[in-house]
């Protein structure tokens, strides 16, 4: 039997992009209480506002500062008894071949897609740990199992991740926390308008899609975990 999302204490970090805003209507529609983070005051209080949400409960910040990721901490707690989700729909898509990839390229990745989910880790897990459960859900990507030729930086952060989370899953193992990882093949999403490359957008995946994966995936049953799951276009599957 699905849990029920109804009075859920949920933290959405990415809450402002193609499939985080998706995603907001679906867990606020679910009964959901919810806390919304990215890095846009503006767009923060225009989703919170469609949404029904108390503009109390948005923070705007880069999740890869630790400072500012504590002072959500603080927010978030100063709003919310408890953390029963937290989702990180987070991240930057640097695609470059290794000749004009450059240092702050590969550190930007880094710090976006890895070190800012140590970072929110880091800072909710205790309060999981206290009641000894909760539900972790990242989201690496198909290029955080198969890599891609001219994303040496995006994979490296994103099996980063991965191999993070494959470790804290085996400090918690003990306990009703779970883990879980989405791996997202190509999405029809924001996250393509930068990248130079011939893609076929109309046959990815929908972000409302995408989205409704990570609300099924919030509404794990009690007596088991989903540890994994993928999801890919049709015309592009690569495992």
């Amino acid at each position: 039997m699905m849990e029920t999302l109804n009075g859920k204490n949920i933290l959405l970090a990415g809450a402002t992009g193609g499939i985080g805003s998706k995603l907001v209507k679906l867990l606020a529609g679910s009964g959901a209480n919810l806390f919304l983070a990215a890095r846009s005051q503006e767009k923060l209080q225009q989703l919170a506002a469609a949404n029904n949400i108390s503009p109390e409960r948005i923070a705007a910040l880069d999740i890869s500062n630790a400072g500012a990721v504590n002072d959500l901490r603080e927010k978030y707690f100063s709003q919310m008894i408890s953390i029963d989700i937290l989702i990180n729909a987070a991240g930057i898509g640097i695609i470059k071949p290794m000749d004009v990839l450059t240092e702050h390229d590969f550190l930007q990745s880094l710090n976006t897609n890895l070190v800012a989910s140590f970072l929110l880790v880091k800072a909710f897990l205790p309060a999981m740990k206290e009641v000894k459960k909760g539900l972790i859900i990242n989201i690496p990507g198909i290029l955080g199992k198969v890599p891609m030729a001219g994303a040496a930086a995006y994979c490296a952060s994103k099996y980063g991740l991965v191999g993070m989370m494959q470790s804290v899953r085996e400090e918690v193992k003990r306990t009703d926390i779970r883990i879980t990882n989405l791996f997202l093949g190509g999405v029809d999403s924001p996250f393509w308008d930068t990248i130079d490359l011939k893609v076929q957008r109309e046959k990815m995946v929908q972000a409302h899609e995408a989205a409704k994966a990570i609300w099924f995936l919030c509404q794990q049953p009690a007596s088991g975990v989903i540890n994994e799951m993928v999801l890919q276009p049709f015309n592009h599957q690569v495992i």
